[in-house]
């Protein structure tokens, strides 16, 4: 008896030691690169000026998702359009407001930020064909009921109850009855916003003469330069630029063809699936956290 009672004593300790151990860990930060407009307006929003020496960089939404995914004392940051569960992903509220799409379009969930959207200037398309297509889309995506629903449908925060048919729109834009199938769209820039840009693309495809779509996303700094800047004539070229984020002020579009913002979308602060730890993350928390001043859960 008293040798079984010592084992459970000795058991007891164990996992009293473990649980304290699992509490006290320490965290492990992820954030994206520098070039990441999900970066800049996480960063923007909680008043972060200089992001942890001791934070893992990531390549993408989709990376830091995996990468946090797989670490249980790991925390990072990824867009609404983020599928958590298959991630393994807890997703945090922010200031006791959860991202949903009520909450973002009132203004209450305060981690939101713009999907933006700039196109070459107007004449420096491969053709006066593709240039008429690229309007038709933009006005597809940004204006018609049709459009705006498969923007929402795939994360998304969009008022679809402002939008208009497409069977009016498209009146506008007879190239959308032509056979389009010899031109070939190139987009590039924010990487956060291809879930809803090849959702959005997609369904415009057969109603738009099936022109080939050829996306490149590599972050939210490269959607200008591809278009309007640096890099508008190499052969990283595209037609339409994205950022996950306002376009800055040297980022000047007012030479596109068409610029603008076709939705909202949430920052989400997550962590692993199994992390019991926080459900809710206050902007201070976050600040200590990814200053790299608060090190363990």
């Amino acid at each position: 008896m008293k040798k079984i009672l010592l084992f459970l004593v000795i058991g007891l300790l164990l996992v009293g030691c473990g649980a304290k151990n699992a509490s006290s860990s320490s965290i492990k930060v992820y954030t994206r690169d520098s070039a990441s407009g999900t970066r800049e307006a996480f960063m923007s929003i909680i008043g972060l000026e200089s992001m942890s020496a001791l934070a893992a960089e990531t390549t993408s939404n989709g990376d830091i998702a995996k990468q946090v995914g797989a670490t249980a004392s790991g925390i990072g940051y990824v867009s609404l359009t983020t599928d958590f569960g298959s991630n393994k992903l807890l997703a945090l509220s922010y200031e006791g407001v959860e991202a949903n799409v009520d909450t973002i379009n009132s203004g209450a969930y305060k981690l939101a930020r713009p999907f933006s959207f700039v196109s070459r200037a107007s004449g420096d398309f491969d053709s006066a064909e593709k240039e008429l297509l690229v309007l038709a889309l933009i006005d597809y995506m940004t204006l018609s009921t049709e459009g705006m629903q498969v923007v929402l449908g795939s994360g998304g925060i969009v008022d679809v109850s402002k939008g208009v048919k497409w069977s009016e729109l498209a009146l506008k834009h007879p190239i959308v009855s032509s056979d389009n199938s010899g031109i070939t769209l190139l987009t590039g820039g924010s990487t956060s916003v291809t879930k809803t840009l090849d959702a959005v693309v997609g369904s415009f495809i057969p109603l738009a003469g099936n022109f080939k779509y050829e996306p490149n996303h590599t972050g939210s700094s490269d959607g200008y330069k591809r278009t309007l800047g640096s890099e508008k004539s190499g052969a990283n070229a595209i037609d339409l630029g994205f950022a996950s984020r306002e376009f800055k002020s040297e980022e000047d579009g007012s030479l596109a063809l068409s610029s603008g913002v076709y939705c909202l979308d949430a920052v989400v602060v997550v962590v692993n699936e199994k992390n019991t730890q926080i459900t809710d993350a206050s902007k201070e928390f976050l600040n200590e956290v990814f200053s790299g001043s608060k090190t363990s859960w």
